[in-house]
């Protein structure tokens, strides 16, 4: 038995891959009836469903992956159980071309990828190019979508562009999740499990039958984690889970007619998400003087893989979510053909503070920030078969209100005006060579101030200025300038003036507070229909025309007081602002941006509104041919489209200050991104063991919607020509009911194309490159053996690993050289394992699990940390992180 045991590690080690196991059923509620809680497939050991037999419904159909000529990735509930999947994050160990990133939040800054493409950005007024449906409901963000997953029956992931039936929003893709549904069968379970970090989970399911024709089911979970990243200022500890929630179903069965009504409630209570200092610029040696000043760390040096961060100890980074939402799913026979309505309300709020200068020192900060949506959606669709099975049709229509709204809270600490009078004192003290005068000087008055008698006697070779005392810039502007000197002793009230620090910012001012709001109203029609020309020919047909229209309205409420120095009519300051101007343009703009940063400019106060609306027609056409039973080809072409919005900060408005028109809400708007995909597949079931799966795509976008650093804030920028090309290739083997393995592999070649100019722009040089934290290859191997110990128990081993090529990780433009950006990531894998029993009906198990099992460091993701130039910071991924699961259910 020892033997078996060491050579099924072996096998489990070695031969790895994703593995299936959901059985193929007739019904509409096929995949639904293979998972209740805690119920699983009891075929003999020489009775089983191949895992390649899925059930999908990609095409509002039940289809088994290999018969739908979309390239698809499904992830049965064994493996979703096997490999810990408890959020969509999870997923991306599954699959290859999927890929998920979290950014400021992990509420309102996660975004997905498919096939390099995403639409990222710790910004509301953004909605994803990948779009999440769970149980057929729309989510309108990929944050929202991340909360805890419960008992799931499957997940479908459809690459590439689903403009027709998923419609709104799937430029990139589409991400559906369906969850365990009630049973007319009295079934249970209750799990736990403890790991490092002090975890600890807790979830449970009920569901049965109040009636022969209406079953009911109950599913609940609270999950708590510490976090893994620590404050070194005051040993805090970031990035924690503390997570809980709650959902109630009712299926009505009445054999032609069947409604589905499903509530749920989320709710989060956490801090996230830190980022650990990677690379210091220019700007470190001010804000470790002023943290080492306070007996602080401004940015911590130490090694990354430390995943350890210096924070401000007055401030954090909390983040509360609720989350909650109602739908009905109505399936009725007309006639011959089926009637589907599926109508949802939800609503979703996140509440974050959050230190955004991401330092020890406390230079600005987020408080009481607030975004909301609330979501009604209604889809309906009618599809049938006519002229003898030779159509097989389907027509419906989406109708989506929605009401965005945000609260912006950009605040200054109490180190604004120290941060400003040190750094730009540094730079002032540098040599002429080095673009400095050779003397510190100040804006604000930070440290004591010279007179100007002490000051001008210094000049002169007399004694020095009072020690620890710094110049105003001001005055050693009079002493450079014999003509202003001589206004000022003209004029006591210019020369007191000069002589007088700027009006400072307070702690606490800023956005009082910015309020956003964007409502959608959004509908479409569309046809998808099969010409099954031969038993062997289909050709596919779609089309969707999409309207949508968006209302801005916008409140700007800043506080401000630098600011007023730039946009007073006094004439002292019209001389002190052209006089700065003339001795240095670029010392003006950095002050002005420094102590009047746009995202807090009051120039910006007061009430906008806007509206766009915008229409479209996406589509599909695909050809597919069945070589035999077993071998499938099709070719592809996809129309997708994603939809412009407003970007709800006001740092996009354009400042008279720098030479802008002012102020206006259309300043907000950026455009739609529409793709042209096409596609070559091949799938093969050559055996009931094996399948081997490729696809070939290339993909064009116009007009990507990108969100960009530029110096001091993040911009839209639309980017003309975007284009992904790659190939996919996955296979699944099964060559024993027990053991099930699967291979994935994508090539993905995701690049701004050469031919765009994106000179004086912040994607500068990025022509041609590689999207950046897309790697070119990906691999996903995983393996699952069950083989039996007992006549009713089963050991269980199983292994996954994802394996990223090396991608550079959004930090600033590449090195013209090597073709890395500041932080980047070489390859690298990540590998989790499970090993444990379980009794053959899977209602009973204890397993030990391990995530990222050789505690690889690596970064999620980073960003050009603002009014810091040259600094950037990085998401460290998860550590290691282990633990033991233990399940009962009936």
């Amino acid at each position: 038995m020892k033997a078996r045991l060491l050579a099924a590690s072996a096998i489990a080690m070695l031969t790895t891959a994703p593995a299936f196991a959901q059985t193929v059923q007739s019904s509409d509620q096929a995949a639904s009836d293979a998972t209740g809680a805690g119920s699983v497939n009891q075929s003999g050991a020489n009775d089983y469903q191949s895992a390649n037999d899925i059930v999908i419904t990609a095409t509002r159909r039940n289809e088994t992956v290999q018969d739908v000529p979309v390239a698809v990735t499904a992830v049965g509930s064994e493996l979703l159980d096997n490999a810990g999947v408890v959020d969509i994050r999870g997923l991306e160990q599954l699959a290859p071309s999927l890929q998920t990133s979290t950014g400021q939040s992990s509420a309102t800054g996660t975004t997905i990828y498919i096939r390099g493409i995403t639409t990222g950005g710790d910004n509301p007024g953004f909605e994803p190019a990948v779009g999440v449906f769970i149980d057929g409901v729309f989510r309108a963000r990929a944050g929202i979508a991340v909360a805890e997953l419960p008992e799931l029956e499957r997940v479908e992931i459809l690459r590439g562009p689903q403009g027709t039936l998923f419609g709104r929003n799937t430029s990139a893709g589409a991400l559906s999740i369906f969850t365990a549904q009630p049973q007319f069968d009295l079934k249970g379970y209750v799990e736990g499990s403890y790991g490092n970090y002090n975890a600890y989970e807790v979830k449970g399911g009920l569901t049965g039958p109040v009636s022969d024709k209406l079953a009911l089911r109950l599913d609940g979970g609270y999950r708590k984690r510490d976090g893994f990243i620590r404050d070194v200022n005051s040993d805090r500890a970031i990035n924690d889970v503390n997570r809980w929630y709650a959902r109630g179903q009712a299926l009505f069965d009445g054999g032609a007619t069947t409604f589905r009504l499903i509530g749920d409630y989320y709710e989060t209570d956490e801090n996230c998400c830190g980022a650990i200092s990677v690379v210091r610029g220019q700007t470190a040696g001010a804000i470790q003087a002023i943290a080492a000043a306070q007996g602080l760390t401004g940015l911590y040096t130490g090694d990354p893989s430390e995943r350890r961060q210096a924070i401000s100890p007055n401030r954090d980074y909390s983040e509360r979510v609720r989350d909650w939402g109602i739908s009905g799913e109505l399936n009725t026979e007309i006639g011959d053909a089926k009637f589907t309505s599926i109508t949802a309300y939800r609503q979703w709020r996140a509440l974050r503070n959050q230190d955004i200068d991401f330092s020890g020192i406390d230079r600005a900060y987020r408080e009481g920030y607030r975004t909301q949506l609330k979501d009604f959606t209604q889809e309906l669709r009618l599809q049938g078969s006519a002229f003898g099975g030779k159509l097989d049709w389907l027509i419906g229509g989406f109708y989506l209100n929605e009401s965005n709204r945000l609260r912006d809270t950009v605040r200054v600490g109490n180190e604004a005006n120290r941060y400003v009078d040190t750094l730009l004192g540094g730079v002032l003290a540098a040599p002429p060579t080095a673009g400095g005068i050779g003397r510190r000087a100040q804006f604000f008055g930070t440290a004591p101030i010279p007179t100007f008698g002490q000051l001008a006697a210094s000049f002169q070779g007399g004694p020095a200025i009072p020690a620890g005392s710094v110049p105003l810039f001001s005055q050693l502007l009079l002493l450079q300038s014999p003509q202003l000197l001589a206004a000022a002793q003209a004029n006591p009230a210019l020369f007191a003036y000069f002589n007088t620090p700027l009006v400072g910012n307070a702690a606490g001012q800023g956005n009082n507070d910015d309020n956003f709001e964007v409502k959608t109203n959004a509908f479409a029609i569309f046809t998808h229909n099969i010409i099954n020309v031969t038993d062997k020919l289909s050709i596919t047909l779609g089309a969707r025309y999409n309207y949508e229209k968006k209302e801005l309205t916008a409140s700007i409420n800043n506080d401000l007081a630098a600011c007023g120095f730039y946009s007073s009519a006094d004439p002292r300051a019209v001389t002190l602002r052209n006089a700065i101007r003339q001795a240095s343009p670029a010392l003006f703009t950095n002050l002005f941006l420094l102590s009047c940063n746009p995202a807090v400019n009051p120039e910006f106060n007061g009430n906008y509104t806007d509206d766009r609306d915008e229409s479209r027609v996406t589509g599909t056409a695909k050809i597919a041919y069945k070589f035999n039973p077993d071998i499938l080809g099709y070719a592809s072409y996809d129309r997708g489209y994603k939809s412009g919005g407003y970007n709800l900060d006001q740092a996009t408005f354009d400042s008279v200050v720098l030479g802008g028109n002012g102020a206006q809400g259309s300043d907000l708007a950026f455009g739609g991104e529409t793709v042209d995909a096409f596609e070559i597949g091949l799938k093969t079931s050559l055996t009931r063991q094996f399948t081997f799966n490729v696809a070939a795509f290339y993909q064009k976008f116009y007009d990507l919607q990108s969100l960009v650093f530029a110096g001091n804030n993040f911009v839209v920028q639309n980017v003309p020509k975007t284009i992904s090309k790659g190939v996919e290739l996955e296979s699944i083997v099964q060559p024993v009911r027990e053991l099930v393995m699967r291979l994935g592999y994508s090539y993905i070649d995701a690049a701004y194309a050469d031919s765009n100019d994106f000179t004086g722009t912040p994607l500068q040089g990025q022509e041609g490159l590689q999207i950046q934290n897309q790697p070119r290859h990906t691999v996903s191997i995983a393996t699952t053996w069950t083989p039996a110990l007992t006549d009713r128990l089963n050991a269980l081993f199983h292994v996954d690993m994802r394996y990223n090529s090396e991608v550079s990780i959004p930090s600033g433009p590449p090195n013209p050289v090597t073709g890395r950006t500041a932080i980047y990531n070489q390859g690298y894998p990540l590998i989790s394992a499970r090993v444990g029993v379980q009794t053959e009906d899977r209602t009973k198990s204890l397993e030990f699990f391990v995530e990222n099992l050789t505690n690889q460091f690596y970064y999620i993701t980073g960003f050009a940390v603002p009014e810091q130039t040259g600094t950037y910071a990085g998401y460290p991924g998860m550590p290691r992180f282990y633990g033991v699961r233990a399940r009962v259910g009936f």
